[in-house]
This record gives structure tokens, C-alpha cells and sequence, in this order.
């Protein structure tokens, strides 16, 4: 791989796994996840960082207050030189991924400001079908998946490119053609979104059954057209960026 690609692929997912941990409502939690997708003991990480595991240990467990950037930073750095001193396996991952953004992800955002899994499926013409009492929660940002070309095809590792830089987001998977898919697929990932979208087939009853044990709210848009879920979803961007900033 070319020095000037794999750098670009470490500071993508740099960016992607400080976002995740800083937006989201427990990074505690989501530092946990983090260190054990890259397969890194508690002890290992504060060596690289050169701190006391138990620093690590009170973080993760949430005895200690959430970190700040400067020590995100930190461990960011040090998850990717572990991974880079192992062989660099996620970042060879990573560098498959640029070849299946353009044909399974249709439309990636973050929001200009977050908004309520309620509202986001409004916008949509979208109904909550599982979940509701989480509509509540606020999402920062989107993405539009062709289920045709992902679903099946995407490894667990090529999953986490459609999180862009945060998990606290709404995952709409178009052409469905199954009533399970997505949420299988969501089941199985270490990371999990704010909500769930279907386009295409309707959630079946397994769909629904996953979604309440995730607590994940599960939407369904009964449009057949995938382009105009594309243009609700550019007209909603455009009114959360408001008329000054959106021209």
C-alpha cells in the first residue's frame, strides 16, 4: 500500500473512532468496544500510552469522568500503533473499503445539528415500528445503504465504514429485500446505530424481535423510490444547515 493512501486511511480512522467515542452517551462504554474490536488487553494500551492499566480500567468502567480530547488523542494513537506494530491489519481492511464506498453507500452525513429519531423519520415519511420510546434520543448524523450491495457482501470489518465519524446516527438501508437483513446485520456488529431505517421490504417479525432486544428504534419508509428518500434526505440536510449557511 502507498505510504501517501495508508496515512490518509489512519487519519480516516482516527477521526471515525474519536467521533464515535466523543459523541457518544457512554464513552465509557464505547472505549471498552474499541480496544477489544482491536483485539488490545487493558494492559497493552496503558503501555503504549505509558500510564497504569487501572487508568484505562477507570475510564472504561466510568469511574473516572469522560476523557478530553487531548487524552483521546492519545489513545486513538496508540489503538492504530498497536494495530500498525501487529501488521496493520485494520488499516489493510480499511483500504478495501474506498472501493466499496461509491456502489454500496448512497449518501453519508453528519448534521449540522442533531435532531430526535422522531423528527428524522418525519422527515422521511418514515413509521416507527419498534422502539418508540426511544424516538426521543437525538442522531448526528446518516447513511443511505443499498442493501442489494451490502448486506451480503460486506465483512464485519468493512460494516463500521458506514458509521462515518459517529455511531449516534441513523442507518437507512434501501432495496430490501429481505424483512431481516438489516437488523441481522446490525445484531451481529459491535457497534450498533441510534436507529434503524427500512426501505423495501417491511420489517418482518424477526426484524421486530431484534430491534426491542437492541433497543434500537426501527423505522419503516413505504416509498418505492429510493430517490426520493435521497432528496428527503437532502432537503432535510439543507434545512438543518438553515437558509444563511445552506445558500
Amino acid at each position: 500500500m502507498r505510504r501517501d493512501v495508508r496515512r490518509e486511511l489512519k487519519r480516516f480512522l482516527a477521526r471515525s473512532i474519536a467521533g464515535d467515542v466523543i459523541m457518544s452517551r457512554s464513552p465509557s462504554e464505547t472505549m471498552k468496544k474499541w480496544r477489544e474490536l482491536f483485539h488490545i488487553s487493558q494492559v497493552e494500551l496503558a503501555r503504549q500510552m505509558g500510564v497504569s492499566p487501572s487508568v484505562i480500567s477507570d475510564y472504561e468502567s466510568g469511574r473516572r469522568r469522560s476523557p478530553g480530547t487531548r487524552f483521546i488523542r492519545r489513545w486513538v494513537s496508540a489503538l492504530l500503533a498497536i494495530d500498525e506494530a501487529r501488521g496493520g491489519r485494520l488499516i489493510m481492511e480499511l483500504s478495501r473499503l474506498e472501493r466499496l464506498r461509491s456502489d454500496a453507500i448512497l449518501d453519508i452525513r453528519e448534521l449540522p445539528r442533531p435532531i430526535s429519531v422522531r423528527e428524522f423519520c418525519d422527515a422521511l415519511g418514515a413509521e416507527l415500528v419498534a422502539c418508540p420510546e426511544e424516538a426521543g434520543k437525538p442522531i448526528y448524523g446518516y447513511t443511505l445503504i443499498d442493501s442489494i450491495r451490502a448486506i451480503y457482501t460486506l465483512s464485519g470489518w468493512e460494516f463500521l465504514q458506514v458509521f462515518g465519524h459517529t455511531s449516534e446516527r441513523a442507518l437507512i438501508f434501501a432495496r430490501v429485500a429481505r424483512g431481516r437483513s438489516p437488523m441481522v446485520a446490525v445484531r451481529i456488529s459491535m457497534i450498533k446505530p441510534r436507529a434503524v431505517l427500512m426501505q423495501g421490504a417491511k420489517p418482518d417479525r424477526l426484524a421486530l424481535e431484534l430491534a426491542e432486544l437492541e433497543r434500537i428504534p426501527l423505522a419503516y419508509i413505504g416509498s418505492s423510490n429510493v430517490e426520493e428518500v435521497r432528496a428527503a434526505l437532502k432537503e432535510l440536510y439543507a434545512r438543518l444547515m438553515g437558509p444563511e449557511e445552506g445558500g
